[in-house]
């Protein structure tokens, strides 16, 4: 289906299926810039032990070499191999393990904490030259060729500044020693870096809302995705539906086999009728054995007169009694007053009609 239809937000399933898949949101760029910022904020702390290490290692092969003879020179290879290694290792390995850790807590901190083999397995749509060609033309392909074209230009632009201005101080240099020339051309280089950092910050942050909004795009779901979502995870409407009506007359059916049980029936006309027990001997207060509306009321009403159990009308008793009573519970103590007037009606009358029996 078109893309143009999918107008529904991702559901939290759909978000969850397609992590499983290893299909996330993430900016590339935004882990490069992070990683190039580590690496740039850890040369600045790193350097002064990384100068030292290495003046260490080159005082020892220009001193000690120095005074070896060729076949000495060859004796002591090993260990100057040994002590370069060991210099390198001390030098470039804390840098790049920071780097390493950036970019990895980069990446995790927006995809949180995934990882996912699906994502590793192959697909032979990675390698379909019609898939090839749709992602060649498609919009993602020509922002990305966009931003690139975009890092390119601002890359050669700010190095062009800075061998041109170098140029121009250039033979201030003459007049200065060694340190001093090393000093201003690393300040310079410093402040080239910062410039291509800050630039490549603005474009990896164009980068990252990019990507959310194209990530967003193609979560979209159809209405009918929405809906047969639903049915597989909530269940088909129509089935519910039936179940809940079977759920319902079978409870129903079981409240009326509850009626006979009943002392009184307090009902109004016709739309509410509640069905009352009370026991003294296992009852603290009279029980609802059932009650109902309309059609249901009718019903109770009449199983009522079958069974030979009076029905009482009393509209505003009735009324009280369906909305603040629950099945099979004992009435609420601010109606026992009332209920006890009919109940106490009820008994009086069966006491004149077993007296004229008699």
């Amino acid at each position: 289906m078109a893309e143009g239809n999918k107008t529904e937000k991702a559901s939290p399933k759909k978000r969850r299926d397609q992590r499983k898949k290893g299909n996330v949101f993430l900016s590339n760029d935004a882990v490069a810039v992070a990683t190039l910022v580590g690496a740039y904020l850890s040369l600045r702390v790193l350097l002064p032990g990384m100068k030292t290490r290495l003046e260490t290692f080159l005082k020892y092969c220009f001193r000690d070499a120095a005074d070896l003879s060729v076949g000495g020179l060859a004796a002591a290879a090993p260990e100057i191999f040994k002590q370069g290694v060991y210099t390198l290792v001390m030098t470039v390995g804390p840098l790049l393990l920071i780097v390493a850790a950036t970019a990895i807590a980069a990446t995790f901190a927006q995809t949180r904490m995934l990882f996912s083999g699906e994502a590793m397995r192959p697909k032979f749509s990675r390698i379909s030259p019609l898939e090839g060609f749709k992602r060649l033309f498609s919009i993602r392909s020509v922002v990305e060729a966009l931003k690139n074209t975009i890092k390119i230009a601002i890359l050669l632009f700010i190095i062009y500044r800075f061998f041109k201005g170098q140029l121009t101080v250039f033979s201030n240099y003459l007049e200065t020693t060694p340190d001093g020339f090393c000093l201003g051309l690393f300040s310079q280089f410093n402040t080239m870096l910062l410039q291509i950092i800050g630039a490549f910050v603005v474009v990896a942050g164009f980068d990252f809302f990019y990507q959310w909004w194209d990530y967003e795009r193609q979560m979209k779901m159809t209405v009918q995705e929405v809906k047969e979502e639903f049915k597989q995870t909530e269940g088909n409407p129509q089935i519910k539906s039936r179940i809940r009506e079977i759920q319902r007359k079978m409870a129903q059916s079981r409240m009326m086999q509850q009626v006979p049980k009943a002392d009184v029936v307090i009902r109004n006309p016709t739309h509410v009728a509640v069905a009352l027990r009370y026991q003294p001997e296992r009852d603290n207060a009279p029980v609802v054995l059932a009650k109902g509306l309309d059609q249901l009321a009718l019903r109770i009403v009449r199983t009522a007169e079958e069974a030979g159990i009076p029905a009482i009308e009393n509209v505003p008793l009735a009324h009280s009694l369906y909305s603040d009573c629950d099945l099979n519970r004992e009435i609420p103590q601010e109606l026992y007053g009332a209920v006890a007037d009919v109940l106490a009606y009820i008994y009086r009358l069966n006491k004149e009609q077993a007296g004229k029996k008699r």
